[in-house]
């Protein structure tokens, strides 16, 4: 019990304390003006926004509040799930998201002199991992989750195709494909989904009763005497009604038993 509270307590509070810290940054680059600490975002193929792989997901457009607030829900929610069902490789599995999402903006994207910031390629790379894990560990939670996510945080399936200039596909499409091997390589850890009874008496070697084969035999039975019923019926129309069977049995005493039966001392003359 201690070790689930705990769990769900780690769930809450470290998704919490990175959208605090995303907002206390917004906060700061609303009041500055954000054209410096927009600059320590990822600038493709420019070695020196080397920097921005560790901070581009906390930074976020400075004059427009609907940027962070479209990131904040999404990215605690999946990093809550994260971290709740697959506490012992969270840290890994967050990591990798992060790191390996700026390395593919830095690769990939074009270099138009715009710098590349926002949460939203981690809140893809979260997504993929835990919707096809979902499906790896066949857990319905999970996937019904990320689904959810989907409808929270709007068409995220087509953000991963060029659709307007001023969004970072991008890093929607790296996070994606992140979480998606995160989810491939991690594929036999996580939660397991709870056994049906049949699976457990399976594995104890308990052979289930054969309803199946019951079921058929059952049929089969009410066949045959459909069959049965049906040929007396064609049989009484053929011949017409048969009268009842009648055995009269005939008995013949013989001798023996008729001298049995005289009395002794009586003599026929």
């Amino acid at each position: 019990m201690k070790h689930f509270s705990g769990r769900s307590a780690e769930a809450l509070i470290y998704p919490l304390l990175l959208v605090l810290v995303c907002w206390t940054i917004w906060l700061l680059e609303r009041t500055t003006g954000g054209t410096d600490l927009i600059e320590w975002g990822i600038r493709p193929r420019h070695w020196s926004s080397w920097k921005g792989l560790f901070f581009m997901p906390l930074l976020h457009d400075p004059g427009n509040v609907k940027h962070i607030l479209n990131n904040s829900l999404p990215t605690y929610l999946l990093l809550a799930a994260v971290i709740y069902y697959y506490r012992e490789i969270a840290l890994r599995v967050f990591l990798i998201s992060w790191l390996g999402t700026g390395l593919i903006v830095w690769w990939v994207a074009q270099d138009n002199g715009a710098y590349h910031i926002g949460m939203s390629g981690v809140i893809y790379a979260l997504f993929g991992f835990l919707f096809i894990s979902g499906f790896f560990r066949r857990i319905r939670a999970l996937q019904g989750l990320s689904l959810a996510v989907i409808f929270v945080y709007g068409s995220m399936i087509w953000g991963i195709f060029p659709t307007e200039p001023s969004i970072s596909w991008e890093g929607h499409f790296g996070g994606f494909a992140v979480g998606v091997c995160l989810a491939v390589a991690y594929r036999k850890h996580g939660p397991v989904r709870p056994k049906y009874q049949y699976e457990i008496e399976k594995e104890m070697g308990i052979e289930p009763p054969d309803l199946e084969g019951m079921w058929r035999q059952n049929q089969e039975e009410i066949a045959y005497r459909q069959y049965l019923e049906q040929l007396y019926r064609d049989q009484a129309n053929q011949y017409g009604p048969q009268p009842p069977v009648q055995i009269i049995y005939h008995i013949n005493p013989s001798k023996k038993s008729e001298e049995a039966e005289k009395p002794p001392g009586d003599t026929e003359k």
